[in-house]
């Protein structure tokens, strides 16, 4: 089946992008188990050479490479509401006049409204009252969470303006672009009545043309739960989705109408062919690195889910548990099949994070699963999050843990090996990878305090070739 709605929107540089990464991942096999077997692997890349300080002190990149600060959380934006902090997922969509929007979601709970686009102030608050926004708080206040929207010039990387696009959610958490040119932002929370006016854990979808605040619709038909992100295949329309939670499910959403997600259609949870319903390895090994295990997905009912149980009855039917779920990003292959890459940020042995690849083969069988990445040290791997797509065939991936030592982007090779992009020096998390069409710039946010930076460099210069230390 084949997209109603139109693709155009997804520009012929970024699928070349996204068929090159499935062509290089299409060789993953045996050799990933090289990234489980300790913190080495970290120098068998030299990728772009060893990370240099920052002045600054807030973000270390390779020689070659610099970076631009977009935007900052309480800045006042063009349509005069307070740049919102908590910035967390964050999609690259094209306009159809050339520049870039970067459609950012910030993770704010319902009561951190003096973090939210009012900023606490009574004056902007009576603003925020008047627009379309989806809920209140019981003091009439409008939720916090939402998207704002940038304005990128696609030659330069710089911002030509900000805005207020999706207003009266609830921890915006991550999300994911559709090819019709919207962005899908999704709700980590299940708050519902009485400390909000609706209930939450919903998924809203945002034209990356809006030029303000959206009416905000749920898309009821794709689940209530712990939202994290959300990958669409160009091909087929199917949605995929990932749940953050220690037992959590992956999920696909089937439109009635592909490109129409509003018009509904059935969810389902992926599960094993043959034995085991467990992914995490915590007790056992319950998937070694580099198996490839055969996935049959079950159908759900009751999606709306006020109980909060969807993923228990999921699991119960036999639906495979991940340990949170979270980035997930698609890559179409020429035979019109998908590699979908997700992230598990607390799977593993060790609990330090994994990295999956389900492989869709429509027509040629069933689709497959394997684990290509399990981090046994934090120097290897801390805390997968946000992951996507690199201009050079590889997956970066966003790290996501407050500890002792700062998060890094991570990349991560055909090959399965892994090794440092750049150094936040800020203690806090990174977030919302994602590049622009051409590969020029990638783009990512450091939570909180909350910055968006545009990173570029010499991404061909690019090596796999092992370091002689």
């Amino acid at each position: 089946m084949k997209l109603t709605a139109p693709t155009s929107a997804l520009p012929s540089r970024r699928a070349l992008v996204l068929t090159a990464t499935a062509l290089a991942f299409s060789g993953l096999g045996a050799r990933a188990a090289q990234a489980a077997d300790g913190a080495d692997i970290i120098d068998q890349v030299r990728g772009y050479g060893p990370l240099k300080r920052d002045p600054l002190g807030v973000l270390d990149l390779p020689e070659g490479f610099s970076y631009r600060v977009l935007s900052s959380a309480g800045e006042t934006m063009d349509d005069g509401f307070i740049t919102p902090d908590h910035f967390d997922g964050m999609g690259c969509l094209p306009l159809p006049d050339g520049r870039l929007a970067l459609m950012r979601n910030h993770e704010l709970d319902p009561d951190e409204t003096r973090l939210g686009p009012s900023g606490g102030r009574p004056e902007l608050e009576t603003r925020l009252a008047d627009l379309p926004a989806f809920d209140r708080r019981p003091d009439g206040r409008v939720l916090p969470g939402g998207v704002t929207a940038l304005v990128v010039d696609p030659a330069t990387g710089r911002r030509e303006r900000q805005f207020l696009a999706l207003t009266g959610t609830a921890v915006n958490c991550a999300g994911g672009a559709t090819p019709w040119g919207s962005w899908l932002t999704c709700e980590e929370t299940m708050v519902s009545a009485p400390k909000t006016g609706a209930s939450h854990g919903w998924i809203f979808e945002v034209p990356a043309s809006a030029t303000g605040p959206v009416a905000p619709v749920p898309l009821v038909a794709m689940g209530r739960f712990r939202h994290e992100a959300a990958a669409v295949d160009p091909g087929s329309g199917t949605v995929y989705l990932t749940e953050d939670r220690d037992d959590g499910l992956l999920y696909r959403f089937l439109p009635r109408s592909p490109g129409r997600l509003v018009e509904g259609g059935r969810l389902q949870a992926l599960a094993f062919e043959a034995g085991g319903t467990d992914s995490r390895n915590w007790r056992r090994a319950d998937m070694a690195v580099g198996e490839i295990r055969t996935v049959r997905w079950i159908d759900l009912d009751e999606v709306e889910s006020p109980k909060d149980d969807l993923r228990q009855r999921g699991h119960a039917a036999g639906g495979v548990l991940f340990a949170r779920g979270e980035g997930v990003h698609l890559a179409a292959r020429p035979d019109g099949g998908c590699d979908v890459f997700f992230t598990c940020t607390s799977g593993g042995e060790r609990r330090l994070g994994q990295i999956f690849r389900l492989t869709s083969q429509p027509g040629a069988g069933a689709d497959r699963l394997d684990l290509f990445v399990e981090s046994r040290d934090t120097r290897v791997l801390d805390y997968a999050d946000n992951i996507t797509v690199a201009p050079w065939g590889g997956l970066v991936v966003c790290e996501d843990r407050i500890s002792l030592s700062p998060n890094h982007l991570k990349v991560v090779t055909p090959e399965g090996r892994i090794c440092a992009l750049a150094r936040l020096r800020i203690r806090t998390e990174l977030a919302g990878a994602c590049f622009s069409p051409d590969g020029r710039f990638l783009f990512v946010n450091a939570y909180s305090p909350g910055r968006t930076f545009a990173i570029e460099g010499p991404w061909k210069a690019f090596s796999e070739t092992l370091a002689t230390a």
